[in-house]
């Protein structure tokens, strides 16, 4: 086994370089095609996501595999050998093996546990097979590291270390929100068909968004996938990609992950889209002015007539509709009942909102023409509460008319997008559009860097270097089978030579004695031979065991010829045997 990975990952290349690296389908067919056509390769398949790219192959000889894989990689990713070169990584045989089923295990995941990477193998066996670029030793790794992934999954709870890297985005835009609560009664929409859009869609009508719009340049894919969410319950719809820019105004979040070279959304198209924004009927629009009759819109009325504060928006006419406030604008008749100044507590004299406050409660109590300086009923109670909306003035403050949190700086979010498409769907530029949030793969790279691990990662360690050693062993033991094969044809030669000689010469044989010598023969043969090739296939299976094969082949002076032969036809056998098993 000559195994060799030639690759680059979120490890190893900041983002810019793995989004300019990017391979399309078209790229990775053609980059198989290929390596097969290089001299140092005999089988060969890419592995290429959304944060990695790797050239898996079977090779005879290291530094040329080496020097050929680098340059295929940067030829098909356009990305200069000498840009890509410092990026690159290199494991051979058993360290490729520990890498693919570490990846497998989501070890090597952006978000350690993540269970997505399981798919994006199995495809990459299976362009592999539908173009026969992958023989028995591909073939061999990749099913085996599909049964690594799930197993690890399924005996550990590395689910509980990591998430999906849709899970891991969507927690991103919640910005600390649980998620189902943010995802709740919103418009979402997803841009793509593909895995990753199907699993973002998928999670997002788990989560409980209210509508989800699926739009794709191949309408049957958007329609498949719309369909299916619609049997969950969700109303789910397909649009083509011209529809786009205007479910856009009406969408509160939008995931994108397509295949396009280019961008799918750019800083202009986002922002016309909000200039159109259409707010969903659920939001309910909430009046934040104190309830009507409450010693607070009492106050600020009286305030606003004596100039010390902005009158609310609409004038007297909605001071007017207030309970408690007449046409004019003052307090009504209703409050006639005092009580000494000592008691109300008056906010701190620091504070420009508390001495805004202080010099209304004094305009009130002048204008009702109170005696002995008393305020009114209830006054000290509800500047004691409102003494402690004032300490909290350094929070973030509401939008009036929704209701909405507003972060400070960037105002209230009212577009969330995840671009989870390399390269990017997503103009970076949007994240500077006021009431836009955008989180892309370098983001999550950033967020994700000091994950905590689990405990539980390093059991998946532990099943990782076990089955490293296990498919080690297999492998060796299978790559000395061609021999011993070839020994026992050579056995039987002999056998089937010699018996027609004793034929020749002793010619009034019978049949059932000519069958019982011929049984005697084999036998003898069959025991000879028994001890060894077993012992050879045990001592095959450890490390250095490969040169057992090769001792044998000289002791026996076996024909490399016959022993090429078998393997060949092990991997036809391989190839037939293994065609749409992923």
């Amino acid at each position: 086994m000559s195994l060799l990975v030639v690759g680059l990952s979120h490890r190893s290349a900041p983002v810019s370089v793995l989004e300019r690296a990017s391979l399309s389908t078209d790229a990775r067919i053609k980059l198989l095609q290929d390596t097969l056509a290089a001299e140092p390769a005999t089988e060969a398949a890419v592995l290429a996501t959304c944060n990695r790219i790797e050239l898996y192959a079977d090779v005879d000889k290291f530094h040329a595999g080496v020097a050929e894989l680098s340059t295929l990689l940067a030829q098909h990713s356009g990305v200069g050998l000498e840009e890509l070169t410092p990026y690159l990584y290199v494991h051979y045989e058993d360290r490729a093996v520990h890498h693919l089923f570490s990846v497998a295990c989501g070890l090597d995941s952006m978000v350690v546990g993540e269970g997505q990477i399981l798919g994006q193998i199995k495809d990459a066996l299976a362009l592999g097979q539908e173009l026969h670029t992958a023989g028995r030793l591909i073939n061999d790794l990749f099913q085996q590291a599909l049964r690594v992934g799930k197993r690890a999954h399924s005996e550990t709870g590395i689910d509980r270390a990591g998430q999906s890297l849709v899970t891991f985005g969507l927690e991103q835009l919640a910005a600390g929100v649980p998620v189902e609560r943010w995802a709740a009664d919103k418009r979402a929409l997803v841009i793509g068909a593909g895995s990753m859009s199907s699993l973002a869609a998928t999670t997002l009508a788990r989560l409980g968004v209210r509508e989800l719009v699926v739009a794709n340049r191949t309408m049957e894919r958007a329609e498949r996938l719309a369909a299916v969410l619609s049997e969950s319950g969700i109303g789910a719809q397909a649009v083509p990609m011209a529809d786009v820019s205007a479910e856009l105004t009406r969408a509160d979040v939008v995931v994108s992950c397509t295949g396009a070279t280019g961008l799918v959304l750019t800083a202009e198209s986002v922002a016309a889209a909000l200039a159109q924004h259409v707010v969903p009927d659920s939001v309910a629009r909430t009046d934040l002015r104190a309830p009507g009759g409450s010693v607070v819109a009492r106050l600020a009325a009286a305030a606003a007539r004596d100039g010390r504060v902005a009158e609310l928006p609409g004038g007297a006419d909605d001071l007017a509709g207030l309970p408690g406030v007449d046409r004019a604008g003052g307090p009504d008749a209703g409050v006639a009942e005092s009580r000494p100044t000592g008691d109300a507590v008056r906010p701190d004299s620091g504070d420009a909102a508390g001495a805004n406050v202080a010099q209304g409660a004094e305009s009130a109590v002048r204008a009702e023409g109170a005696v002995g300086g008393e305020c009114p009923v209830g006054l000290d109670d509800s500047l004691v509460q409102h003494g402690a909306w004032v300490d909290n003035g350094s929070r973030a403050p509401r939008n009036a008319i929704t209701g909405t949190v507003t972060p400070h700086g960037n105002g209230p979010v009212r577009l969330a997008l995840l671009d989870l498409a390399m390269p990017r769907d997503i103009d970076a530029a949007v994240h500077r559009l006021p009431g836009v949030r955008l989180v892309d793969i370098e983001s999550l790279a950033e967020a994700s860097a000091d994950a905590p691990m689990a405990a539980d990662v390093d059991q998946v360690r532990s099943i990782v270097s076990g089955e490293v050693a296990a498919f080690g062993a297999a492998q060796r033991a299978a790559h000395i089978t061609p021999t011993v094969v070839a020994l026992r044809t050579m056995a039987a030669d002999v056998v089937a030579g010699e018996m027609a000689r004793l034929e020749g010469r002793l010619t009034g044989l019978d049949e059932r004695q000519r069958a019982e010598i011929t049984q005697t023969v084999r036998r003898v043969v069959d025991k000879l031979l028994h001890a060894p090739t077993v012992r050879v296939k045990q001592l095959a299976g450890e490390p250095g065991g490969a040169g057992y094969a090769d001792a044998l082949r000289t002791l026996f002076d076996l024909d490399p010829e016959t022993v090429a032969s078998v393997s060949r036809a092990d991997l036809n056998d391989a190839d037939v045997k293994n065609r749409g098993r992923v």
